[in-house]
């Protein structure tokens, strides 16, 4: 077994934070060793190897786990290359007579199968076409997870979205849940859309584990998924929702990102909604509202109306 500098970082950290008390010091050793485990695996090929924090981070459900009849939702099979070349699947929502087209970002759990009856859903009350991929090793894509796979994933798949919609990246709406909304805060900060929207998600990743982990956040570098330093950069129109009761990121996380949000901005609190609780009637009301108004003013063959 091959012994990395991280690993000696990680044994301070676990001896500093959990007192040797009996059986705390039981449990720092197998986490440990579990951690040199998991690094050793991917040793031989560090494009692989996820950073001690993105271990904790991604949760991907990989083909055959899921729901995958696609077929009674509309949904069509699409395949496409993220910048790197990484092989990627996502499923598109095409609209008869759509108002426009948009981008939606999962979590960090599952993959895109476990979303298919909502993104029929968001099609057919929004009357919209709506393109929803699977980052690098959920489903059926190809690859590891990684926070930079999967912000270069996000941003090959606005351009798959616009070209099925006959659109400029520009004018793809964004959508992000949980994780999906740190992606989707980065790709607007990058080039606006019309209107991004946020569900569930966090102000910062550091602050997130902080909040679940304590002392060892220290893990997560400062910079990585800062929304709140980000979304500075967006001066578009928001919308924003997030549950009281959200015991995965707390509602203060989200309320932080939404005040260092510049511009036109709305939130849509939802009382004793936990972090996976669906979506209240009101809110698809609201998100309709949203994209009618940002839709003002478009003009494309997908404009939004």
């Amino acid at each position: 077994m091959k012994w990395y500098p991280q690993h000696s970082i990680l044994f301070v950290s676990i001896v500093t934070y959990f007192p040797m008390r009996p059986g705390r010091g039981f449990k720092a050793g197998c986490f440990l060793l579990l951690a040199v485990t998991m690094t050793n695996a991917f040793a031989e090929n560090p494009s692989t190897l996820r950073s001690p924090d993105e271990w904790l981070l991604f949760y991907p459900s990989v083909y055959p786990e899921g729901e995958w009849s696609a077929d009674w939702l509309g949904a069509e099979d699409t395949w496409f290359e993220s910048i790197d070349g990484t092989r990627l699947h996502g499923w598109w929502f095409s609209h008869t007579a759509p108002r426009g087209v948009l981008l939606y970002l999962h979590g960090n759990g599952g993959n895109l199968s476990h979303r298919g009856w909502l993104m029929a859903q968001l099609r057919d009350q929004l009357q919209l076409s709506i393109f929803i991929p699977d980052y690098r090793g959920y489903g059926r894509s190809e690859g590891t997870p990684t926070v930079s796979g999967a912000l270069a994933d996000a941003r090959a798949a606005r351009r798959v979205a616009a070209e099925m919609a006959g659109v400029e990246e520009s004018e793809v709406v964004l959508q992000g849940r949980s994780l999906g909304g740190a992606i989707a805060v980065q790709l607007a900060a990058e080039l606006a859309p019309p209107l991004l929207v946020l569900e569930s998600t966090f102000d910062s990743l550091r602050n997130v584990a902080r909040a679940h982990y304590g002392f060892l956040a220290f893990a997560v570098p400062a910079g990585k998924l800062d929304s709140s330093a980000t979304i500075g950069e967006y001066h578009g129109p928001l919308l924003q929702s997030h549950g009281d009761a959200d015991r995965i990121i707390p509602i203060e996380s989200g309320r932080a990102l939404y005040e260092a949000a510049p511009g036109q901005k709305s939130f849509f609190l939802v009382p004793g909604g936990g972090h996976n609780q669906p979506q209240p009637a009101e809110w698809y009301q609201k998100l309709k509202d949203a994209i009618s108004q940002a839709g003002r003013g478009v003009e494309s063959p997908y404009s939004l109306k």
